[in-house]
């Protein structure tokens, strides 16, 4: 401490008793003493930004270096960010989270990118080739990432490097459209717990590539990526899976595949059309439907836990039990399969809408009138049977019963519009 500065202290803490001067002595020279491995634990207690502030002297850079950096949502949403992150990186290179977002550049009217990878896409190359170029590959240096966000970022092409990280342990990439990588450059984050991709039109590959990250991975959700293949049983023994999302992929399989050992921790699922009996599969028979549902039904059954998220089928326009609506009427037939459920009774309908269903197929019988669940059982069965148009039905009608649906729901003026 300046000797000036040290004696206005001392003179302070005389006026004040004397206590002040001792305790500040005392932890001036306690601090002093620490050494670069206790001072880089105490840093982990802090967020980057106060770390990156308190590097005063040489010795608190060099613990900064050591800091494992705690968890804690570090956004690169602007260029002061971006310069923020490239001066983290060899200040803090123990960082462990990093969210890379759109470069705002705050109101100076100029659009900026990351620089190109590999084979960038040449259209967007030629549009974005007159905005500021900012270098990505400064990301390589944080070797200790455990968790990185890839939300709207301007990449474009391939990047190796952002699938090289041996601790990484949850890998999101949202909406980066132009980025372009194949599912076996995953073999680069042996520790991935948690995969989350979703609406990036250059990804490829094959389902089979995550099979080296069976015995960790908890979380597969890729969707909106239509260029990745593979079959969903490829993932069926994967022993800590949780949550399975391939919604709008190019997915396929058949979910009767699925045997009793199989999928054995999974809480959500949700498989593409493309998948026989996946979310929003089109049928080509009504007569196939019920042999899906009791699948889903035992599927259930065997994993109390699981959650088929918002699941529904649909009649193929291509089907021979199809047939067009020749009326003007907003009333169309109930081509639509949806799961329903009272209370704990598990079911399913053929439906329009909500409000415009069929009789449900009950797949639990009803619970007793002393069950503590049978008054919500009750509840949820009115409101049910309040939805229900087409009395009597437990799958659609053909088209001479829904034609003779419609002139009994709206009389005989229908058979000017018929």
């Amino acid at each position: 401490m300046h000797h000036s500065k040290k004696q206005k202290l001392i003179e302070d803490g005389q006026q004040n008793g004397g206590g002040m001067t001792t305790d500040d002595d005392d932890n001036c020279s306690s601090f002093e003493r620490l050494g670069t491995d206790e001072l880089a634990n105490i840093f982990g207690f802090l967020p980057p930004k106060d770390i990156m502030r308190a590097r005063l002297n040489k010795k608190m850079r060099e613990a900064a270096k050591k800091t494992i950096v705690p968890k804690t949502d570090f956004v690169v949403d602007s260029v002061k960010k971006c310069n923020a992150m490239a001066a983290m990186s060899t200040a803090l290179p123990n960082l462990q989270q990093i969210s890379l977002s759109r470069l705002n550049d705050e109101g100076q009217g100029h659009k900026h990118k990351y620089s190109d990878g590999d084979d960038p896409d040449e259209e967007w190359a030629a549009y974005s080739s007159n905005w500021i170029t900012h270098d990505i590959e400064i990301l390589s240096r944080f070797r200790k990432l455990h968790s990185l966000d890839i939300v709207g970022a301007p990449l474009n092409g391939r990047y190796p490097f952002l699938f090289n990280f041996p601790l990484l342990q949850q890998l999101k990439i949202h909406y980066s459209r132009s980025l372009k990588f194949d599912l076996e450059m995953l073999a680069g984050l042996p520790l991935l717990k948690e995969l989350r991709i979703s609406g990036n039109d250059f990804v490829t590959g094959n389902l089979k590539s995550l099979r080296l990250l069976k015995d960790d991975l908890a979380v597969v959700h890729i969707s909106l990526s239509h260029h990745v293949q593979g079959n969903f049983m490829d993932l069926a023994d994967f022993p800590r899976l949780r949550t399975l999302n391939l919604e709008d992929t190019g997915v396929t399989g058949d979910i009767r595949d699925i045997g009793e050992q199989d999928f054995r921790t999974l809480e959500s699922l949700t498989l593409p059309k493309g998948v026989y009996g996946g979310r929003g599969h089109e049928f080509q028979h009504i007569s196939d439907v019920p042999g899906v549902m009791n699948t889903l039904y035992s599927l259930k059954k065997q994993r109390p836990r699981l959650l088929l998220k918002d699941w529904y089928g649909k009649l193929s326009y291509d089907s021979p039990d199809w047939y067009d609506m020749d009326h003007d009427l907003d009333e169309a037939p109930p081509f639509q399969v949806w799961l329903v459920q009272a209370g704990s009774r598990a079911g399913y309908r053929w439906q329009v809408a909500d409000d415009m269903t069929c009789e449900v197929n009950w797949l639990d019988p009803e619970p007793g009138r002393e069950s503590s669940k049978y008054e919500k059982y009750i509840r949820d069965l009115r409101e049910i049977e309040r939805q229900v148009v087409y009395r009597g039905f437990q799958q659609p009608p053909s088209e001479e019963e829904f034609n003779r649906h419609l002139l009994e729901r709206y009389g005989d003026g229908i058979m000017l519009l018929l």
